[in-house]
């Protein structure tokens, strides 16, 4: 039997940025029957160990040939850190995908995404899926233009693969090491300013997601999000990852994870991500 056979094995790693106690990661995992079966948007849940938590990583890209996924995260947690401890050869303790509602890929016109951080990792399969649209053969899919910021040039991911997907691409840095000097958001506003898009879609992190939220109401245009919400068992049993939702309680598992930008109770969700910050913080220090 050989190691593709085998879901969860660890086919390959990458270090993809390590720059100022800032680490992300890269896997390549066998999973023959979520490679044949996810779609960009989805995630999947991993545990490390026997005695980790569930955490939720989104499915980067799909080799149903290969028969393998691959997850982007950052070092950030225990449990994350615990991940990045494994290597090529390792097995991930257990794995089940794909999970969530997949983005709604369809012929939009021209759209926008705007990423942040690891969250660019989580615009790459859909901007991929936006440009291959069903418009009819011999035309080109979508028109897309990528936003992507990071703090600094040394963590700002996937720039070529973005660049071969885009039509246009802006780079932000917080300290203008590459690009422009700001945030993604400002650029956002310049470009609604411009010209006339149909779809805002953004991944990073809340104050972000926030920010882009309030821009692109200002200019009536449909934006999603994808929500980096808490989760545990990711089925929708715990409720560990509610947010509210045009007024009505949604679950970012089973229900998102992407929702209508507008309609997200923002306020909320920061208080609610950051509820077992300090408990965190306390077991990463007995552990390291």
């Amino acid at each position: 039997m050989s190691d593709l056979s085998k879901a969860g094995k660890i086919i390959a790693k990458e270090i993809i940025a390590d720059y100022a106690g800032v680490r992300i990661v890269k896997l390549t995992v066998s999973a023959p029957e979520i490679s044949r079966k996810a779609k960009a948007g989805q995630f999947v849940v991993v545990m490390a160990s026997e005695k980790g938590e569930r955490i939720p990583l989104t499915i980067v890209e799909a080799d149903s040939k290969a028969q393998t996924i691959t997850l982007i995260f950052q070092e950030a947690g225990l449990t994350t850190k615990i991940l990045s401890m494994l290597n090529a050869g390792d097995d991930l303790y257990a794995l089940a995908g794909p999970l969530g509602h997949a983005s709604e890929i369809k012929n939009y016109g021209k759209v926008i995404l705007v990423g942040g951080g690891v969250g660019i990792a989580e615009i790459y399969p859909v901007a991929t899926s936006l440009k291959q649209a069903g418009l009819p053969a011999g035309q080109a899919g979508n028109n897309i233009t990528v936003v992507i910021g990071a703090k600094t040039k040394e963590l700002l991911i996937l720039e070529k693969e973005l660049r071969d997907t885009a039509d246009k691409i802006y780079l932000m840095t917080d300290d203008g090491s590459l690009g422009q000097k700001g945030f993604t958001t400002d650029v956002l506003e310049e470009l609604l300013k411009k010209d006339k898009y149909d779809l805002v879609y953004a991944v990073g992190p809340i104050p972000m997601m926030k920010k882009v939220s309030q821009i692109s109401q200002s200019f009536n245009i449909k934006t999603i999000v994808s929500l980096n919400a808490l989760m545990v068992d990711a089925t929708g049993m715990c409720g560990c990852c509610r947010v509210t939702v045009a007024g009505k309680v949604k679950f970012s598992c089973v229900d998102g994870p992407e929702f209508e930008a507008g309609q997200v109770d923002w306020e909320e969700l920061e208080k609610r991500n950051l509820m077992y910050l300090d408990k965190e913080k306390h077991l990463c220090k007995l552990k390291g």
